[in-house]
């Protein structure tokens, strides 16, 4: 899993810090995670888009949102697999598969190979670098 393509949508990283604000910024642009169980998206279960909270990029759709208990809103699939970059992460001492806005190049989370339904993954995104579109 590479990481060779260049973001459609590219800001100066000032430009980024001014409109997503300290938080967000961390986990966005900087590969932060927010702390389990303290995001604003982690409980709704309306119909909608989940969206690049940087871009605003159409991510996962409502349907594809399962209670995983890991205290992040976690997916069995993207909506548009187009949308996501998937690349190697050997931080902290572990391999893990980090997922990006393929659109931005912002940082959503991770996947893991423990999820229900035919293709056994685990979206665990970051509920800050997320928006929601309710349908409709």
């Amino acid at each position: 899993m590479k990481h060779d393509a260049t973001p459609e949508v590219q800001k100066t990283e000032e430009e980024w810090r001014a409109e997503l604000g300290p938080e967000r910024y961390h986990i966005l642009r900087e590969a932060g995670t927010e702390r389990p169980f303290s995001g604003p998206l982690l409980n709704v279960d309306e119909e909608g888009m989940y969206t690049c909270g940087a871009c605003g990029a159409e991510l996962f759709a409502s349907d594809s949102k399962f209670e995983s208990h890991c205290g992040w809103p976690s997916f069995t699939h993207p909506e548009q697999q187009k949308n996501v970059r998937l690349i190697d992460d050997n931080s902290l001492g572990m391999h893990r598969i980090e997922v990006r806005c393929k659109r931005c190049d912002s940082h959503l989370g991770h996947v893991f190979d423990d999820g229900p339904g035919p293709e056994g993954t685990r979206y665990c995104i970051n509920s800050l670098s997320l928006g929601f579109k309710p349908k409709g």
